[in-house]
C-alpha cells in the first residue's frame, strides 16, 4: 500500500447538500404557520415527536453479545398512499493490500463496517447476554452514517483480528438553522458510544459541522474535516473555515484537533 492517508467518502463532501428534494425535507420538529403575508413562522417545538418507524435487519458485530438494528422512518407515497422505507446501504473500501498485512474484507475501515440510508432515524442495541435493549438516541434523529465493529476478522499492519469496542455515528440531531425541520441543512454532529450503546460523547464541538474524513492506516487514526459555524446561523457555509480533528481508533477517548484555521 503506497498511500498512508486513505480518503473515505462520508457522503458529506458538498456543502450545498444533496439535490435530492426528499433528502432535504427531513422531518418536522416545530410547529410551522404562516402570517398574513404568507411568510413562514416557526413556532414551538413539537413536544411529542412520534414518527412511524420500522426496523431493518439485524447487524452482526465482532462481539457476539452485541447486535444492532437500524430504525427507519416510514414514508407514504403521495399518489398511492402506500408505505415505504429507505434501505440499508453499505460503504465499502477497496484500498488495501493483504501482502502488506492489511485485509479489511472490503469494510469501510479495518474493524468497522459503515451503513447509511434514507430517513435512518435511530439505532437499537441489543445485548444477547443480559437480554436488554436500548436506543442510541432518546428521540428520532437523522443519521447519515453508522460505524460499528465488523463481524469479519480484519487485519491491520499484520495484526489480527482488529477488534473495535465502540460505535460512531454522524448525525443531524438538532434543528440548528431554526427552519422547523431536522435535515441535511443543519449542522452535522459526530459522536461515539461505548459497546453497550451508551455514554454518548462528541468527537467535534457542537458549533462545527462534519464534512468528510480520511483514514491513516499507519497510525490507525481517523481525521474528520469540519466547518466551524462562525456566524452562528446553524448551517455550514463555503466561506466558513474548515478545520481537522483526529481520532485514535484504538482508543476513542483519545482525540483532538489536528489543524486549526487562522
Amino acid at each position: 500500500m503506497n498511500k498512508i492517508l486513505i480518503v473515505l467518502i462520508l457522503g458529506l463532501v458538498t456543502l450545498s447538500c444533496s439535490k435530492n428534494k426528499i433528502e432535504k425535507k427531513g422531518f418536522q420538529v416545530n410547529e410551522i404557520t404562516e402570517d398574513e403575508s404568507g411568510q413562514k413562522i416557526v413556532g414551538l417545538q413539537i413536544d411529542s415527536l412520534k414518527l412511524e418507524t420500522q426496523p431493518k435487519s439485524v447487524l452482526l458485530t465482532f462481539n457476539d453479545a452485541h447486535r444492532l438494528t437500524p430504525i427507519y422512518k416510514v414514508n407514504y407515497d403521495k399518489k398511492t398512499k402506500k408505505p415505504w422505507t429507505g434501505s440499508i446501504g453499505y460503504h465499502n473500501s477497496w484500498d488495501y493490500d493483504p501482502e502488506e498485512g492489511n485485509n479489511w474484507n472490503r469494510n469501510f475501515m479495518p474493524g468497522f463496517e459503515a451503513i447509511y440510508g434514507y430517513n435512518f432515524v435511530n439505532v437499537s442495541h441489543y445485548n444477547n447476554e443480559t437480554k436488554t435493549e436500548n436506543k442510541l438516541f432518546k428521540k428520532p434523529v437523522l443519521i447519515k452514517n453508522l460505524y460499528y465493529p465488523a463481524f469479519s476478522k480484519d487485519t491491520l499492519n499484520y495484526e489480527a483480528p482488529v477488534k473495535r469496542e465502540f460505535y460512531m455515528v454522524s448525525v443531524y440531531d438538532e434543528d440548528t438553522n431554526k427552519d422547523g425541520f431536522i435535515n441535511v441543512k443543519d449542522l452535522r454532529r459526530f459522536y461515539h458510544f461505548n459497546i453497550n450503546g451508551l455514554d454518548k460523547k462528541a468527537f467535534i464541538p457542537q458549533d462545527y459541522s462534519a464534512l468528510s474524513s480520511e483514514y491513516d492506516w499507519a497510525n490507525d487514526y481517523m481525521y474528520v474535516f469540519a466547518k466551524k459555524d462562525t456566524n452562528q446561523n446553524g448551517q455550514a457555509e463555503s466561506n466558513e473555515p474548515t478545520e481537522i480533528f483526529w481520532i485514535d481508533l484504538k482508543n476513542p477517548e483519545n482525540f483532538g484537533k489536528h489543524y486549526n484555521a487562522k
